[in-house]
């Protein structure tokens, strides 16, 4: 069992940036897939970017190509995601989950993977 806690969520001008966060406690996420979600109001959950165990590996929803990155610190056991220029479609609750088989990347089915509480991120016009 892993747990999850996301930080760094806010309101930000468009154009902005803002570095997400997660924290991992219960085990290392060190041999584990790592990635962040995201839901807007009235729509799914969709990947937003990962990262595989190793960190050699990355993925990023064609949305947000060149503007976000995703990095991971296994010594700190934790995963961030750095948002630069904004847009007001960025605004979602973004969760953090890990893989909950090891050396296999995130999927976008919920018991997939473990999942944080979530952080809100508002972009304002």
């Amino acid at each position: 069992q892993v747990q999850l806690v996301e930080s760094g969520g806010g309101l930000v001008q468009t154009g902005g940036s803002l570095r997400l966060s997660c924290a991992a406690s219960g085990r290392t996420i060190s041999i584990y897939g790592m990635g962040w979600f995201r839901q807007a109001p009235g729509k799914d959950r969709e990947l937003v970017a990962a990262i595989n165990w190793s960190g050699g590996d990355t993925y990023y929803a064609d949305s947000v190509k060149g503007r976000f990155t995703i990095s991971r610190d296994n010594a700190k056991n934790t995963v961030l995601l750095e948002m630069n220029s904004l847009k007001p479609e960025d605004t979602a609750v973004y969760y953090c989950a890990a893989a909950k088989r090891p050396f296999l990347p995130v999927r976008p089915d919920y018991d997939s993977n473990y999942w944080g509480q979530g952080t809100q991120v508002t972009v304002s016009s």
